[in-house]
């Protein structure tokens, strides 16, 4: 399989979608939530901090936080030249 830019650019796309698609996600479970635990969660114990879809899509959305830390992370030298150290000498 031959891998195109275009295929690239939408893989980067996406890794960059999820976490502020599942932070969005827990602002809206949030929002809508009655306080009745979620069928889904029902069954982890009572008082249990995970239970429930707030703190599940807060979790994967700091789990997704990588490529944006990729693509804010480094200097800027490296970003303009590609992820390489800039040539010296």
């Amino acid at each position: 399989m031959v891998v195109t830019e275009r295929m690239l650019a939408t893989a980067e796309g996406l890794s960059l979608a999820a976490a502020p698609l599942f932070a969005g996600m827990a602002v809206l479970a949030a929002v809508a939530g009655d306080g009745r635990p979620d069928a889904i969660c029902g069954a982890s114990p009572a008082g249990f901090w995970l239970a429930g879809m707030v703190p599940m899509y807060l979790l994967m959305s700091a789990v997704h936080l990588a490529p944006w830390m990729r693509r804010y992370g480094r200097p800027a030298a490296t970003a303009r030249t590609g992820g390489h150290p800039p040539r010296t000498g």
